[in-house]
């Protein structure tokens, strides 16, 4: 089962792909646009032209883990804009992100925090 905790890595590509693309497709976009490697374990998100769905791609250590959610009704409203091609977002955002709300909205504690001495 695929679980998303805090410490992982997620990146959000900026770019629709098309979503006709598998495991292996998905994975050469990792490597080729967004300069990052598919076995790194980072939890990678892409979109459809129409913001209508999402695919998760995500390597565990013994395969790809490829998650599709396609909404049933509207649209993903929010998604980052830069001229990096893929953008960070914290484990938290993701599934706020994943409910079709607007992660930049969240006013959710720092992941880490010095502890006063």
């Amino acid at each position: 089962m695929i679980q998303i905790t805090p410490q992982m890595r997620v990146l959000v590509a900026i770019e629709p792909v098309d979503f006709r693309r598998g495991v292996d497709g998905l994975a050469q976009q990792c490597r080729v646009a967004l300069a990052e490697d598919p076995f790194s374990g980072a939890v990678f998100v892409f979109r459809n032209r129409q913001r209508t769905a999402v695919k998760l791609l995500v390597y565990d250590g013994q395969g790809f883990w490829l998650c599709h959610k396609r909404l049933s009704q509207g649209r993903f409203g929010w998604w980052p804009t830069a001229s990096q091609a893929a953008a960070a977002l914290r484990a938290h955002e993701l599934q706020v992100l994943l409910c079709a709300g607007d992660p930049s909205a969240t006013r959710a504690a720092a992941d880490w925090r010095k502890v006063g001495t």
